[in-house]
C-alpha cells in the first residue's frame, strides 16, 4: 500500500533531488500553521515560529516574509491522513494549502506523512514541564519540526540526529 507522499504523487525520487540548502516545513491548521527549518545538509530540524491566523491572505503574508527571510530551496507540508493512511477532512485542505505554496512562491513543494507528529510535540513539551493550554504557542512550531525531521531521516543518505 503506498505511504501518503506516494498517494500525493510525491514518491523517494522526488527527496533525492535535494541536497543542500534551506527546508522550510508546514504543520497545516486551519486556525494555525506551525513552521519549522532546517538546512539539508545538516539534516536537523529545528522550530520557527507559529502563525496563529485563520485568514489565507494574512496567513500567506507571513509565510511570504519567511520565504523572503530565509530563501528555502525546498518547501514540506504535513499531509494529515488518520492512523490508518486514510484521508480525513483535513488532508485535502492540507493538499490545497501545499499546491498554494507551490503556485504563490514557485518552489517545490513535498507532502510528508504527519500522522502522530502533533502527540509527538505534546510529548516533548510535557517532558519540558509545560502542560495543558501553556502548550499551544508552541505545539504546531514543534509538530512542524517532527515533519519535518521524518523528510530528513526518510531521505537518501540521511543521518539521523541521534
Amino acid at each position: 500500500m503506498p505511504d501518503a507522499a506516494e498517494k500525493s504523487g510525491l514518491g523517494t525520487a522526488d527527496k533525492a533531488v535535494f541536497s543542500s540548502g534551506t527546508v522550510l516545513a508546514f504543520d497545516f491548521g486551519m486556525r494555525r500553521v506551525g513552521v519549522a527549518i532546517g538546512e539539508y545538509e545538516l539534516r536537523l530540524a529545528h522550530p520557527l515560529i507559529t502563525i496563529d491566523q485563520a485568514v489565507n491572505k494574512h496567513r500567506f503574508k507571513k509565510i511570504a516574509e519567511l520565504i523572503e527571510a530565509w530563501r528555502p530551496v525546498l518547501l514540506v507540508v504535513g499531509l494529515s491522513v488518520h492512523a490508518d493512511g486514510t484521508e480525513h477532512e483535513i488532508t485535502q485542505s492540507c493538499r490545497r494549502f501545499a499546491k498554494r505554496l507551490k503556485e504563490r512562491f514557485h518552489l517545490p513543494v513535498i507532502m510528508e506523512d504527519e500522522r502522530y507528529t502533533t502527540v509527538m510535540a505534546s510529548l516533548i513539551l510535557e517532558e519540558m514541564g509545560i502542560t495543558g493550554r501553556k502548550q499551544r504557542p508552541m505545539l504546531d512550531q514543534l509538530a512542524a519540526q517532527c515533519i519535518l525531521q521524518t523528510f530528513f531521516d526518510s531521505s537518501p543518505h540521511a543521518t539521523s540526529g541521534c
